[in-house]
């Protein structure tokens, strides 16, 4: 499995620090997808084995030297409102990239309990294709602008919120895990692109969610709950 892994990383991946005078910046020397991220997520979720891939293959697969590209694909499932038990499997991993990230580890690491956990097939598909679905159009858009924000000392404080984000995806309620897991992908997005626009989007849009969340708890109690869920349920039922 590690050398068909390996070789969707040759196919979908370059090293920036070889393209340009720009070699000697340490974020440039971070794989980054050639046809982009979804593209490698389809060409992974294409090789893989029927009964899945270990997430210690599937970092491989998309090179695991880069925190964004990770917390972007582990983030996908995570969207999906109403999708109990995938956002709880993958947000602990997450937690664990993310506290790296904020304490300025230049490689994802996960323990080995982490790394031998599994993604199904169906699950890989799902990932690609809700990634092309949702995010294509964002992934065009992309481009490096407002570098300061994707620099080495600017990821170590968004590590520190996306861990904020995680434990809002640990939360079984309605939306407590999709809002926070497309804020990381936006901003996820942002780092493998450099687009500090996007970074700032995905941050924002992930506090404004825990501010709405902790404020509607302490004004309306319970009863919050069964608010967001009708909203949603209307919400989804207007969209159908």
């Amino acid at each position: 499995m590690r050398s068909t892994v390996a070789s969707i990383l040759s196919s979908h991946v370059r090293t920036p620090m070889m393209d340009g005078p720009n070699s000697h910046d340490p974020i440039d020397e971070e794989l980054a997808p050639r046809d982009g991220l979804i593209a490698a997520l389809e060409a992974i979720y294409q090789a893989a084995p029927d009964d899945g891939l270990r997430l210690e293959d599937f970092l491989e697969g998309l090179g695991e030297r880069a925190f964004g590209m990770v917390l972007f694909a582990l983030a996908i499932p995570v969207c999906i409102p109403f999708l109990y038990g995938i956002p709880q499997l993958v947000a602990l991993p997450m937690i664990v990239l993310a506290v790296q990230m904020a304490a300025g580890r230049s490689e994802p690491w996960l323990p080995a309990r982490f790394r031998n956990r599994k993604i199904d097939k169906a699950g890989l598909r799902q990932m690609a294709q809700g990634a092309r679905k949702w995010f294509g159009w964002l992934e065009t858009l992309a481009r490096p602008r407002l570098l300061l924000l994707s620099g080495p000392r600017a990821e170590r404080v968004i590590g520190m919120v996306f861990v904020l984000f995680c434990c809002s995806i640990l939360v079984p309620l309605p939306l407590t895990n999709s809002v926070p897991g497309i804020a990381i992908v936006i901003a996820a997005l942002g780092l493998i692109t450099r687009d500090g626009l996007l970074i700032v989007a995905g941050l924002l849009l992930g506090l404004a969610w825990i501010t709405l969340l902790v404020g509607g708890f302490v004004i309306l109690g319970d009863a919050f709950v069964t608010i967001l869920k009708d909203f949603i349920r209307n919400l989804l039922g207007a969209a159908g």
